[in-house]
């Protein structure tokens, strides 16, 4: 018997099927592996791939062209267009991952957080509060972008970097134990670094509380 489901993105009822490990939604164009996990409430349709052991919770959504696979956890947010999340990245509270984006590594995305373009988050990374990060920006090491900050370029946020508090980033390299934060923009071919932390005109305040993902 042919069963159809819509998945809400504009084009009604579709093939679909339900994935035995969880029960979730899946379009017949789609694929989820028998090892993944699809919760009754998740779903993956257009020609989006679930592999490995790769687990959705929650109100989730993997469309288009996206790929989730390895280890990696989508909970209660979206992986869309051509995005991946592989290895034992997380990502989850209402995070959006878009365009190009890879997150991967043992990186974490959350809290309505949203990575685009042809980003990178990778390592143990964290990328979380409201934040965006966009065009060919990377995070990675153990650098935290998070408190409503955007990173745009070719930005890079590694090391032990902070980057926080409505900041702006554009084309910034900011590594080792820097932290960068105020409601102010930083542009330019920069380079920042070392034991530094820096409150850019208009803060007010120090580092936000960091919030651990569930």
């Amino acid at each position: 018997m042919t069963t159809t489901h819509d998945f809400q993105d504009g084009s009604g009822p579709v093939r679909a099927h339900q994935h035995p490990n969880g029960g979730g939604w899946v379009a017949d164009t789609a694929y989820v592996a028998p090892t993944a996990y699809v919760d009754g409430d998740a779903e993956v349709f257009g020609n989006a791939r679930v592999y490995g052991s790769a687990s959705l919770y929650g109100i989730s959504e993997v469309s288009g062209n996206a790929w989730v696979c390895g280890q990696a956890v989508v909970e209660h947010s979206f992986v869309r267009d051509d995005a991946r999340v592989y290895d034992a990245a997380r990502v989850c509270g209402n995070a959006q991952i878009c365009d190009n984006a890879r997150v991967y590594g043992e990186s974490r995305v959350y809290d309505y957080a949203q990575v685009c373009g042809h980003t990178e988050i990778s390592g143990k990374a964290r990328v979380y509060g409201g934040a965006y990060v966009d065009y060919e920006a990377q995070v990675y090491g153990e650098a935290r972008v998070y408190d409503s900050a955007e990173v745009f370029g070719s930005t890079c946020v590694s090391g032990m970097a902070r980057v926080f508090d409505h900041v702006s980033v554009y084309n910034l390299w900011v590594s080792d134990d820097d932290t960068l934060f105020g409601k102010a923009m930083v542009f330019g071919d920069n380079f920042v670094s070392g034991y530094d932390r820096r409150s850019l005109p208009g803060d007010t305040k120090g580092p936000a509380e960091e919030v651990t993902p569930p």
